[in-house]
């Protein structure tokens, strides 16, 4: 049993109809778009007990302002059907992934439902792309041509320390799980590159 086993509340039911047509013809690591937002979802299930109804209808649509029509006010279709607190969610998951594109992102845990649907976010992409690395038969070929990504490590890293007071044990020891063969990929990329 998952947080999207049926019986489903009607919020998610909704959601999750949303979700396949925001996501349909999008992918998101090498897979349709909805499959990442379908265990984005379920990875937060897995580490909090009973998690409230708007992080998970926020984990299924946090995608959602990237794949709606551009003639969309996503926002405002987000606050009428799910309530402002999903819309505020993702809206501040979207900010955060903007960030990224920035030096230095901030790290921010202070947000206990974003921290958890980010974390769940992190967990899902970063096991996805050492899947795809592996996948290759050269992780280190695939890391090197990733400059991006392995300079945003330590960001992860950090916010892996700076979320772990607040994220449930499981889950913090999850994203840690995600991160650390990463880091030895990458590092092994790098240590490639400068040979």
């Amino acid at each position: 049993m998952t947080v999207l086993s049926p019986p489903r509340p009607a919020a998610i039911e909704r959601a999750l109809r949303d979700t396949r047509t925001w996501c349909a013809g999008h992918t998101i690591d090498d897979r349709p778009a909805l499959v990442h937002a379908l265990r984005v979802a379920v990875t937060i299930g897995q580490h909090v007990p009973a998690p409230g109804q708007d992080v998970i209808v926020a984990a299924l649509l946090h995608d959602a302002p990237e794949f709606a029509p551009t003639d969309t006010d996503i926002y405002q279709i987000l606050t009428a059907n799910y309530g402002s607190e999903v819309a505020r969610i993702i809206a501040a998951l979207q900010a955060e992934h903007r960030a990224l594109d920035e030096p230095d992102p901030p790290i921010r845990v202070d947000d206990q439902p974003v921290l958890l649907a980010s974390t769940a976010d992190k967990i899902v992409a970063l096991t996805s792309l050492l899947r795809r690395a592996q996948s290759t038969g050269n992780a280190s070929d695939f890391f090197d041509r990733r400059a991006a990504l392995r300079g945003l490590l330590p960001y992860f890293r950090a916010y892996q320390r700076a979320a772990h007071p607040r994220l449930p044990a499981s889950m913090s020891a999850h994203l840690h799980t995600a991160l650390t063969p990463l880091e030895r990929a990458t590092a092994c990329a790098q240590g490639v590159g400068a040979r």
